[in-house]
């Protein structure tokens, strides 16, 4: 009898303990009554496609990541040259992972190789003709540099989506190549600041200002490009003024890495601005920058155009102001991109779609309601077929649902339309247990073996086939959560979950609320099955 208890006690502590954490929240959410914090924490949560969003797909562009790498290191390679008075006639990147240096002098290639010699960790390096030399980036970096572009920017985006405040947002990496990334956005209807916020690469640069210029031609010398120097685009920073164009040092004196806040304020024409605030680091290089050029303007790039050029009027250390025809929306999104970060590469959106909440709404209705009619049909089925032994099916099928929802509300997993396919199927898997049971006991009863008997034996023997079953179940939820996206993974993980909680009822609920009916007297000559 005290095994019983034991069995009883834990059976009520299991189905109190996920009444709490997965149905009381829904039915408590439903009337309006209030809940503890710690509570709702753990409410089971709902996806997109119930609580309506914005679902975006988009692919990195890590080629745009690969080139800036390459240019850095281009960059770097050609002023060391210069600081060695090692003149070429050409420093050029070829594509993504290369560059050409052409015109190495023939009595100064061995100075040259000493100069690049950094480089031989990223880059492959064959020399040519005429003191032309090629450095190709080895297949391992690139590899590796690939990767890390894509999780720098899905990290990226986290900061950001959690700067927004969204509940429950979703982001994740997916693909073939693992270049794209799943942002899912509950509760979000406006796509296009989503796509303005997600989209934005946020990369800020201080840069000195050589000269400016009403088209980009005037900006050239010879018709190329001068050595050092970059062509932005931009404008003067006062409204109505015609664009310009700038020509900028390659070098940034600050870049946004060296930030240390961004926020909205005003500017001295009382218009919308954000000022910024850099890190020691910062500080100190733009305090350097600024002191050797009193007097020159200072161009503030964001995402490769000139937003404003203010003159120098003395040294700047820690703190500057970003201007222009900017409305308070945009500063506001501005500072938050800033503050969360530049994406490592440009991104593109594969898909992008918004669903209402009403829409989720509906759906919730209707899976609600395809739940209790499947419910109802069950529940008559087993009182008719198998008499008071489907009492016995009813109230482990209950248990079964009511752990369901709670585990699934403890492990943190999100209900989604297919999770609610899933939570259905549920449904008929409990049953389904129930009745190989039920059947092997009639059979043990037409044996002619006792009740208690034929209840030990109906159990046991059904035991095996309910595991192996029950695995196999598993193994195809592991397959689709792990190869399938973001609605298949949601009918897998709430399958898995209740083929877990249905392996649990059919077999010790079940089993207990026969002993516990048994246990009443002494002697048993039938059973109502």
């Amino acid at each position: 009898m005290s095994n019983l208890n034991s069995k009883v006690v834990t059976i009520l502590a299991v189905f109190f303990v996920f009444f709490a954490v997965g149905v009381y929240p829904i039915v408590a959410a439903r009337f309006g009554v209030t809940q503890p914090s710690w509570l709702m924490s753990r409410a089971l949560k709902l996806g997109l496609d119930l609580k309506g969003g914005v679902h975006l797909v988009l692919r990195v562009q890590t080629d745009k990541a690969l080139l800036a790498e390459t240019e850095s290191d281009l960059e770097r390679l050609r002023q060391l040259l210069t600081e060695r008075n090692i003149p070429v006639t050409n420093v050029a990147s070829t594509g993504p992972t290369a560059f050409r240096v052409e015109g190495v002098p023939a009595g100064q290639e061995g100075a040259f190789r000493d100069a690049a010699v950094d480089l031989d960790a990223v880059f492959n390096r064959s020399p040519g003709a005429n003191g032309t030399f090629t450095f190709t980036m080895k297949p391992n970096i690139e590899i590796q540099l690939r990767e890390d572009a894509v999780v720098q920017a899905r990290q990226t985006l986290e900061r950001r989506v959690n700067e927004l405040g969204v509940a429950e947002p979703q982001i994740a990496q997916q693909g073939a190549n693992g270049d794209q990334i799943l942002v899912q956005l509950p509760g979000v209807t406006d796509i296009a600041k989503a796509k303005q916020i997600m989209g934005s690469t946020g990369f800020l640069e201080l840069k000195i200002v050589e000269r400016v210029g009403a088209t980009r031609e005037e900006m050239l010398v010879n018709g190329q490009v001068p050595a050092g120097m970059d062509i932005v685009p931009g404008t003067s920073g006062v409204p109505g003024e015609p664009a310009a164009y700038y020509q900028l040092r390659k070098a940034a004196a600050v870049t946004g890495r060296d930030l240390r806040n961004a926020r909205p304020s005003i500017d001295q024409n009382n218009r919308p601005a954000v000022s910024f605030t850099l890190n020691p680091e910062g500080g100190r290089k733009f305090g350097a920058v600024t002191s050797a050029n009193i007097g020159r303007q200072l161009a503030i790039v964001l995402d490769g155009r000139v937003q404003s050029a203010p003159r120098i009027d003395g040294r700047i250390t820690t703190d500057g102001q970003i201007f222009g025809s900017f409305t308070p929306e945009e500063v506001q999104n501005l500072s938050l991109i800033l503050r969360t970060g530049a994406l490592p590469a440009d991104l593109t959106y594969l898909e992008e779609r918004t669903i209402g909440p009403s829409l989720g709404a509906d759906s919730i209705r209707s899976g609600v309601l395809a739940s209790l009619v499947g419910l109802v049909l069950i529940i008559l089925f087993m009182l008719s077929y198998y008499r008071l032994s489907g009492v016995n099916a009813v109230i482990a099928l209950v248990f079964n649902l009511v752990i369901l929802l709670g585990l699934m509300a403890y492990v943190g997993a999100v209900m989604t339309l297919p999770g609610i396919a899933g939570f259905i199927l549920t449904i008929g898997l409990g049953v389904d247990s129930n009745v190989l049971i039920f059947e092997r006991i009639k059979e043990e009863l037409d044996a002619q073996r006792g009740v208690r008997s034929a209840i030990n034996a109906g159990f046991s023997r059904v035991f095996l086939t309910l595991v192996d079953t029950h695995l196999a179940g598993f193994i195809a939820a592991a397959f689709l959560f792990q190869f399938g996206t973001g609605p298949i993974r949601g009918f897998a993980v709430t399958l898995s979950v209740g083929l877990a909680a249905n392996l649990f009822t059919s077999t010790f609920v079940s089993k207990t609320l026969f002993e516990m009916a048994l246990a009443r007297r002494s002697q048993v000559a039938t059973l109502s099955i």
